[in-house]
């Protein structure tokens, strides 16, 4: 029995080393950058915060302390990757096509 404890007090100092990258506003959004950061070979866990929690609410995006700036950098890049995405489909959906002006009635 005194393995099982010192099994549970070494996976909690583990846990403990991981420090909060990113707040995810849900589980999808969470695992999502959980497995964009071991993609890139950056170990990382998501842990639910609880409504007590001085963070807030959502659920917590965690990696070791010794990855958090290259963490950083490879969520922001996703995160404007993705913005660029989504601004490009806004303009297809609103009928501003880019070739729309180049091959204009004149030609």
């Amino acid at each position: 029995m005194a393995k099982r404890s010192q099994k549970a007090r070494k996976a909690k100092s583990q846990v403990d080393d991981f420090v909060v990258v990113t707040m995810a506003a849900d589980a999808e959004q969470a695992r999502e950058y959980q497995t964009l950061l071991k993609n890139n070979d950056i170990p990382a866990t998501i842990r639910e915060q609880d409504q007590e929690s001085l963070e807030g609410d959502g659920i917590a995006v965690m990696v070791p302390e010794e990855y958090i700036d290259e963490a950083h950098v490879v969520i922001e890049s996703q995160d404007a990757y993705d913005d660029f995405y989504d601004f490009a489909m806004e303009e297809d959906e609103d009928g501003d096509d880019f070739d729309s002006d180049v091959f204009g009635d004149d030609f």
